[in-house]
């Protein structure tokens, strides 16, 4: 009987992980368990994706608010410090805010409006629009701010960042001043000393800002690259990709991942002579056209994976195929046709016609994103990612 099924994506549950758990052992043993309860049938190239909180969590790499702050003050001499165009997040920002302003006398925190980076809005664009504030240009301080929009509230959750994370600042201690600007240069007029804590965006942030005078540049992967005072850190992360643990702590982005995804690949080779692809996933990369959040607020999806997971689809548009190649055709005869055309596809069909319209990302994005979407970010324990036939195509 012909196939029907094709990519199907199951969340595996596992035990909860601790520090110095066996996870190499941990996943292999689910793994098989699950083909050994009947949930499947191991096969080549299937995809095994871990979920990086799991990683991070059995490395123990975890920080607390003073030695965050130790770093601050390493970095910066414990002065005022420029902190710039953070994300608004009680979960990703709000205890590396604490951290930072414990380890400075003053912070000038500038945000961007009408929203982060990530897509949390401080306002809607178009009452910056009804207002004739240019974003590109215009630089608010807080009291403008307020005066042009009132106090802000994000559309989801209800909470005003500007306000909590003042508080923040001030209850560690140190001066606190607002203002609202698109540009980093902005920042210099205020303090020489800046923190960049951008994601996606940081490499030109750090230009433009030592092209308009700053003086001492950092951004937040620079911040606990390695131990301080026997912290956790992310070698090639620092705190980006960072959750909150405790209301004093945080996880860091996991370390070198590597090793941990083909020992894993190899553990169930040598079970069942089968070669399944296993990556380390974080954030999904998509957007919520509501919300307009959009969810990569880890510095990458993947921080390991094995090779064959290198590259981008290389996958013909079926519909064009049989709108305009196979115009003439239907039933069997047109099934036929498509299958023989993708039987003979080039290897590398690039930017033809044929290939128009698929989705020119990398595997490990997109397959994160479906392990990220597959997970949920909640209650479901199922940190474990087992996909079967994502590299099928219509004729398998």
């Amino acid at each position: 009987m012909e196939r029907v099924i094709g990519t199907v994506s199951r969340g595996l549950r596992a035990p909860i992980i601790r520090e110095g758990d066996d996870l190499e052992k941990i996943v292999t043993d689910v793994i098989l368990g699950a083909e050994k309860a009947g949930e499947f049938v191991i096969g080549d190239r299937d995809v095994v994706g871990i979920t990086e909180s799991i990683v991070a969590r059995v490395q123990g790499n975890y920080a607390n608010v003073d030695q965050i702050a130790a770093d601050i003050r390493n970095k910066f001499g414990g002065e005022e410090v420029g902190v710039i165009f953070p994300i608004l997040s009680r979960n990703r920002f709000a205890i590396c805010l604490r951290g930072i302003a414990r380890g400075a006398k003053k912070i000038i925190l500038m945000l961007s409006y009408p929203s982060d980076e990530v897509g949390n809005h401080l306002l809607d664009i178009d009452l910056v629009d009804k207002a004739g504030i240019n974003p590109y240009s215009d630089v608010l301080s807080e009291a403008e701010f307020e005066k042009a929009f009132g106090k802000s509230k994000h559309p989801f959750t209800g909470m005003d960042y500007v306000s909590y994370y003042k508080s923040i600042i001030e209850e560690e201690g140190a001066e606190a001043e607002i203002i609202f600007a698109n540009s980093p240069k902005a920042i210099v007029k205020y303090t020489k000393n800046v923190l960049n804590c951008d994601i996606h965006t940081r490499a030109r942030t750090k230009r433009l800002l030592a092209e308009a005078g700053a003086e001492k540049i950092y951004g937040l992967d620079q911040i606990l690259t390695e131990s301080v005072d026997g912290s956790g850190y992310c070698t090639k992360y620092g705190l980006l990709g960072s959750n909150k643990a405790t209301e004093e702590t945080i996880k860091l982005f996991p370390n070198d991942c590597t090793q941990f995804v083909y020992k894993i690949q190899e553990n169930i080779k040598n079970a069942t002579g089968k070669t399944v692809e296993v990556m380390v996933y974080g954030d999904g990369a998509f957007k919520d056209p509501i919300g307009k959040i959009w969810e990569l607020a880890d510095p990458v999806v993947s921080p390991g994976y094995t090779k064959g997971l290198e590259g981008t689809p290389n996958e013909v548009k079926l519909k064009y195929l049989a709108d305009n190649d196979f115009a003439d055709l239907s039933g069997e005869e047109l099934k036929e046709a498509i299958s023989d055309y993708i039987r003979n596809k080039d290897e590398n069909l690039g930017d033809s016609m044929v290939a128009q319209g698929t989705t020119p990302r990398r595997l490990t994005d997109l397959i994160g994103s479906l392990c990220d979407l597959t997970s949920g970010s909640g209650d479901k324990g199922t940190p474990i990612i087992y996909i079967q036939g994502y590299f099928d195509n219509y004729t398998k």
